[in-house]
């Protein structure tokens, strides 16, 4: 009998983190857009951060599928962080509990970290409010962000002291790592416009984003000095 050579490799585990704060009213729309892939396996991780509303029931409903941790309310950052510290795989994923995957979002993403030898790649953002939508357009969100997850070891975590702007905290300091950040222009997330957006809700902390832009300037002041 003709050897017919080893069996095909597995498709590789994808975890994606689900930082969810009172979410209830959107976080079953999320799960089922990641639910609809059309890639596996994926590795699903809630983290309910503090909700009050019925966010974890929501999760513990797509059981044994999405993986729920709970904890004190802490911040997105501090969730993400909790929820990268439970996965298991070595590509990262994120969605927002308000927001949307399109059916195709990991398979295409994926391919391209491969094909291309890339860290990160970042698929397109549509955003939708009722139903009309926006044309896809480049959104650097995590959302729309895939990643090595030794590529997120090598830049940390993201910082646990911001209300707002983690996220763009971290892709400054994976800019500054040397990163190799690829984007494509295939839709990969629908971001959700509505009035309890984090950015709305969080409207007395937008000094946040000043804070991440004088990180920024420091650490590139401390790479510039004689000597570093």
């Amino acid at each position: 009998m003709p050897d017919s050579g080893p069996p095909p490799a597995s498709p590789p585990l994808v975890s994606v983190v689900i930082p969810a704060w009172n979410a209830a009213a959107f976080l079953e729309d999320a799960l089922a857009s990641v639910a609809a892939q059309d890639y596996q396996p994926i590795e699903a991780i809630v983290v309910d951060d503090g909700s009050v509303d019925g966010t974890s029931e929501v999760a513990r409903s797509f059981r044994p599928a999405v993986t729920l941790i709970e904890q004190p309310h802490a911040g997105i950052g501090a969730a993400r962080n909790a929820g990268i510290a439970a996965a298991r795989a070595e590509y990262l994923a994120f969605l927002d509990a308000d927001d949307l995957w399109t059916p195709s979002s990991l398979s295409l993403r994926l391919s391209a970290l491969q094909e291309r030898s890339a860290d990160i790649v970042y698929g397109q953002v549509i955003e939708f409010r009722g139903g009309v939508d926006s044309p896809p357009a480049t959104g650097l969100l995590p959302g729309a962000a895939l990643l090595r997850a030794s590529a997120f070891r090598r830049v940390g975590p993201f910082r646990t002291d911001l209300r707002v702007g983690e996220f763009i905290d971290w892709w400054a300091r994976a800019r500054e790592a040397g990163l190799r950040i690829e984007s494509l222009d295939r839709p990969a997330l629908r971001r959700r416009i509505h009035d309890s957006n984090i950015g709305i809700r969080e409207r007395a902390s937008r000094t946040d984003y000043v804070q991440v832009a004088r990180a920024a300037l420091e650490r590139r002041r401390r790479r510039e000095e004689p000597g570093a």
